[in-house]
């Protein structure tokens, strides 16, 4: 059957209690062997020696006693170390009464124990960056080896060991039913949590309006709950574990670590929050300030929009991108008088990170600036507005925004083209709303018809057909104009104007037009022989009036 979490935490520590046990007594009994036993015996099981480069540490009983940095007589730091070490536990292994004393051996001080010397203290193994003298780095030597004499007697006491274990167990005990009061706890918070959060959620306006989801913000609140209470369950076992270890003397001085390094980032995390809220404060002010002047702005700008205020630099139409800028404007200049303000700022890896940033934009933001800089050239020249209709680089179509980076426009088969400023502003654009008179866009087409057609003739149908089309204004009147004589026609331009809030999209418009074209030049038994023709027909191209409606084209008059 599978365990439940809490079933396999209480394993995990009665495994933990037991290996204390047993290393606390492997240690109690390897202390009341005779020296020689100790000597030949793995170190490790005592002591340690860590050596770097040129530096060693005198460690007995898990417990650091000195920091050796130099040799003495030729011998490294590593070797006095473990002469120290194995000597000090001969000293500990006889009997007496383990008195340590520091005696004067200019220029340095030797440690003895029951007045016989355990190792000698240099003047160079003092740490050059401390304040300290020899004398005082003697007596903290002292009052280490005095606790490791204590500990050790401490862990030949049998007393003294049934009592830690009394100690544990009991904390065990503790220990589990915290760990089960925490799940209930849990439990009744999640149901209560969630039976709230429903009866709130129920006729709120997001909920009905499907724009936020009940089900995902249950689920999220939940998984809070639950991340917190393992951090309680984290929490109770770091501290289970440093008092369980604190009550052995060989494992004390782990269980002291623990618990040492846990006060001191709770410590360090309070002080620097205290510390930073000065800062933070200042940080806050900055942003506060910035927040105020950008309401003056947007109440600036808005009264710009409605028309109740009129200056002669700023237009209605390029309001909306000059307030994104000056808000960008803004918040960087804010950013940049609180960055020094910020908790962090000063630290290296705060500043490698704002080096990373800045390298990362402006090796990959080039192309990026390019397109801001030609959209605030096309926004501020004016070259088109938002509305309009316009020709770039082969895409036609009405603009439906204006982007710092992009312009998007909506081409006649209702498809949305965006396109970089940089292109834009690279290309020839063609404005078909610009030059009208009033609102709407241009429309234009172009025909060719023999020269055996009067030209009059021509424009008058061409000027009929566009006044046959619904979406073409009347005024101001549509135009002919002959741009070229070509070897075998004229070359006729049909230039008109569209209403913009007509829902009929250009191209439907244009599709219009030569239908209409096409019906009036039926109608006056006029053919349309472009491009080129080598000869006249025999009979004249023409779709007579009753065959305009030919299966399986519906005829309009016989449905009405």
């Amino acid at each position: 059957m599978k365990q439940s979490i809490p079933t396999k935490i209480i394993c995990l520590n009665i495994i933990l209690i037991g290996c204390m046990l047993m290393l606390s007594s492997a240690h109690s009994l390897a202390a009341n062997e005779p020296v020689s036993a100790l000597t030949q015996t793995n170190i490790s099981t005592t002591g340690a020696v860590h050596s770097a480069t040129k530096e060693a540490t005198l460690s007995v009983l898990n417990r650091d006693i000195i920091n050796f940095r130099t040799s003495v007589l030729g011998i490294e730091p590593s070797e006095r170390a473990l002469r120290a070490q194995r000597r000090i536990l001969q000293q500990l292994a006889n009997s007496g009464e383990h008195k340590v004393s520091i005696a004067d051996m200019p220029p340095g001080k030797l440690i003895q124990i029951d007045g016989a010397g355990s190792f000698y203290i240099a003047p160079e193994d003092i740490d050059p960056f401390q304040q300290e003298t020899i004398a005082s780095v003697a007596q903290q030597t002292l009052t280490r080896i005095n606790l490791v004499i204590k500990e050790s007697r401490e862990s030949r006491s049998l007393e003294g060991m049934l009592r830690a274990g009394a100690y544990v167990i009991t904390a065990f005990l503790v220990f589990i039913f915290l760990l089960w009061l925490t799940f209930r706890v849990r439990r009744a918070v999640v149901v209560k949590t969630l039976s709230f959060a429903r009866d709130k959620l129920d006729g709120h306006e997001l909920i009905q309006a499907k724009l936020i989801n009940r089900d995902h913000v249950q689920s999220g609140l939940r998984r809070v709950l639950q991340w917190f209470s393992w951090l309680v369950i984290f929490l109770l076992t770091y501290e289970w574990l440093s008092f369980s270890l604190s009550q052995f003397p060989f494992t004390r001085p782990l269980g002291e670590q623990l618990n040492n390094y846990l006060l001191g980032l709770v410590t360090n995390i309070g002080s620097a929050t205290v510390k930073a809220i000065p800062d933070l404060f200042t940080a806050c002010v900055i942003f506060f300030l910035a927040k105020m002047v950008m309401q003056a702005f947007n109440a600036f700008f808005d009264r710009i929009e409605k028309g109740s205020l009129e200056v002669t630099w700023l237009d209605t139409d390029v309001v909306t991108p000059t307030r994104r800028i000056v808000k960008v404007a803004v918040w960087l200049f804010a950013l940049t008088m609180a960055y020094p303000y910020l908790p962090g700022s000063g630290t290296e890896a705060f500043k490698g990170i704002s080096v990373l940033v800045g390298l990362m934009i402006s090796l990959g933001a080039s192309s990026l600036i390019a397109q801001a800089a030609s959209g605030l050239i096309l926004t501020y020249s004016r070259i088109y507005r938002q509305g309009e209709f316009i020709h770039v680089n082969g895409h036609e179509g009405t603009i439906t925004d204006l982007g710092m980076f992009t312009t998007r426009i909506r081409n006649g088969m209702g498809l949305e083209i965006t396109l970089p400023n940089a292109l834009v502003l690279g290309n020839v654009t063609k404005n078909y709303s610009r030059a009208v008179e009033g609102p709407g866009f241009v429309i234009d087409t172009k025909v060719t018809i023999g020269y055996d057609t009067p030209w009059r003739q021509v424009e008058a149908m061409l000027i009929e057909a566009a006044r046959r089309t619904p979406s073409i204004l009347a005024e101001p009147m549509p135009k002919v104009f002959q741009t070229a004589l070509s070897d075998f026609y004229p070359e006729y331009l049909l230039i008109c104007q569209a209403v913009p809030a007509d829902p009929v999209p250009r191209a439907e418009v244009m599709s219009l037009l030569h239908a209409n074209i096409q019906d009036v030049f039926n109608e006056y038994n006029v053919q349309i022989m472009s491009p080129h023709y080598l000869a006249d027909p025999e009979k004249e191209k023409l779709v007579p009036k009753d065959g305009w409606f030919r299966a399986p084209a519906n005829d309009p008059r016989a449905q009405s």
